[in-house]
């Protein structure tokens, strides 16, 4: 497909490409409510409003933020950058798109360093961290919902996985791609020649990555540890949850375990993508500069995805054979996220104080549509009033 290639009927209006970068950096500043919401934004906005970019187009995208390793909104928003002016549309909505929220991590972060020990940050996180448990609860719930279905394969992969994360809550990469293969095998076996595609298609990007990786010592350790993360995101940041804390509470020890429960609160009430948590986790490690690594690399395999196989997006994107891993792998990340659900809560869900918090929170959720950094502002107040001195 051409950047500038339409091939939809519809009629659409070439936007100025910094008028056009501009609305993405609106949208990375204002942008609650997790991927669904900020997709649901584009299209409102840049489809049925302003036609700037096609029904088509906007529909291949969403398939390919399904399909592809990466946050859903982060590799939408490439995807239609990359549409509108290719390589350098896709760069500039990328940062445009994260800047925001990634800036204000930084603020969050310092403030968290300076003031972490004082009584007052300490019971504003008592009662944040609890609304999180809820948060993500009903985040599980609602992605069970949407990528399950009736499936009972895909629902004994989900079983698999939320249980072998509670139990063990370390990296569980090789279980992810064992579900892929096995969707893969059951619903989609390839012929040899079907097979050799399917595996060329899925590691293309990775020479790609291999050979941007150029820094040194912590702060290469954070790049290649975030970047590996990244592959590993399909569809919601929260998958990224029970990637992250094997490796960073568990294997590098970068964060305590209530260290790694603000991380993701910080993420909740910041706009944007909730993988920008692992701006947070650099800061505690490394500062701006870990912070920065960590950034890049989470979000470098959704930019290198997008840049590398958009041109020949219309030839894969049917495959049924990737359709099937994909499957498979978002199974497994669903489960994830519920068996994550599990390890934290017991973190933060431990009196009957949090408790409360947390069976609020849960219950506003399921009942009104409450933005999330209102629910925290309130679980931060909560905090303050019922923390024990």
């Amino acid at each position: 497909m051409s950047p500038q290639t339409n091939s939809s009927e519809q009629e659409t209006t070439k936007a100025p490409l910094p008028e056009f970068v501009g609305y993405f950096l609106w949208l990375g500043t204002v942008g609650f409510g997790g991927p669904i919401a900020l997709a649901g934004h584009m299209q409102q906005d840049l489809v049925d409003k302003r036609g700037w970019i096609s029904k088509e187009d906007y529909v291949e995208g969403l398939a390919l933020a399904q399909l592809a390793p990466g946050p859903l909104a982060a590799q939408l928003a490439i995807y239609l950058g990359y549409l509108r002016a290719g390589v350098l549309g896709a760069t500039a909505v990328g940062v445009a798109f994260v800047l925001p929220s990634f800036l204000m991590v930084l603020a969050l972060s310092a403030a968290y360093v300076r003031f972490g020990g004082l009584p007052w940050m300490q019971g504003m996180f008592y009662g944040i961290g609890a609304a999180v448990i809820g948060i993500i609860t009903r985040s599980a719930f609602k992605l069970t919902k949407l990528t399950l279905g009736k499936d009972k394969l895909l629902w004994g992969i989900f079983a698999v996985l939320a249980i072998s994360t509670a139990w063990t809550p370390r990296e569980v990469t090789w279980l992810f791609l064992l579900a892929g293969v096995v969707t893969l095998v059951v619903k989609a076996f390839p012929s040899h020649e079907q097979a050799r595609r399917s595996v060329a298609m899925l590691f293309t990007p990775a020479p790609a990555m291999l050979a941007t990786f150029g820094v040194n010592g912590t702060l290469l350790s954070i790049f290649l540890y975030f970047a590996k993360a990244g592959m590993f995101v399909f569809g919601s940041g929260l998958a990224v949850v029970p990637f992250l804390y094997g490796g960073v509470v568990q294997g590098h020890h970068w964060l305590t375990d209530h260290q790694f429960v603000d991380a993701v609160a910080v993420a909740m009430i910041t706009p944007g993508p909730v993988v920008i948590t692992v701006a947070f986790i650099g800061y505690l490690v490394a500062g701006v500069a870990g912070a920065t690594a960590a950034a890049v690399g989470i979000f470098l395999p959704v930019y290198l995805v997008v840049v590398l196989l958009a041109p020949s997006y219309k030839r894969w994107a049917k495959n049924p054979q990737l359709n099937a891993f994909v499957r498979g792998v978002t199974a497994a990340a669903t489960g994830a996220i519920a068996g994550a659900v599990v390890v934290l809560a017991r973190r933060s869900v431990y009196d009957w104080r949090t408790i409360l918090i947390c069976a609020v929170s849960l219950a506003v959720l399921f009942r009104w549509k409450v933005p999330e950094p209102i629910l925290i502002a309130c679980a931060a107040v909560a905090g303050l009033l019922l923390r024990p001195a």
